[in-house]
């Protein structure tokens, strides 16, 4: 038998790059020579915050298969989730617009959304009535690949 997975990375380097841009003129402030220590602190913050951005929100891996789904995050690979297929009741596929998505890792009770771009996504409805939805660059084969092992187990 032969099994089928899925894999996909969306990418949020044009988040990143913004977020970047919107630092320059806060760093302009810390080049004058009147720099006060409140800014110089608000400066070094939101540069590690743009680190911290390029480390785990740039972009979100997506696997698709036999053990169910799985994604991370960025380079660090942090935060992570994975959802055994026992556990996923229905995979089908979302059509995010660009006025509804989240940018980010977002979690309630009753959902959990990770996106990093608009456009099609893969959504899940768990057997706990949880949904979860997640950009995928491909999301019509991570469902195809989820109802291939789920036919096949």
């Amino acid at each position: 038998m032969t099994a089928t997975v899925y894999t996909g990375r969306a990418t949020n380097w044009l988040g990143v790059v913004v977020s970047g841009l919107l630092l320059v003129p806060l760093l302009g402030l810390t080049a004058t020579s009147s720099v006060d220590t409140t800014v110089a602190l608000v400066a070094l913050l939101a540069l590690i915050g743009l680190l911290a951005e390029v480390a785990t929100a740039s972009d979100v891996r997506v696997t698709c298969g036999r053990q169910g789904v799985s994604f991370y995050w960025g380079l660090a690979g942090w935060p992570r989730a994975s959802y055994r297929l026992d556990d996923i009741a229905e995979a089908t596929i979302a059509t995010i617009p660009w006025w509804a998505v989240s940018y980010g890792l977002w979690w309630t009770p009753w959902r959990t959304v990770c996106t990093v771009r608009s456009g099609p996504a893969l959504r899940l409805r768990l057997h706990s009535g949880r949904t979860v939805t997640v950009t995928a660059p491909d999301p019509h084969a991570a469902v195809a690949a989820l109802r291939g092992a789920s036919a096949g187990s």
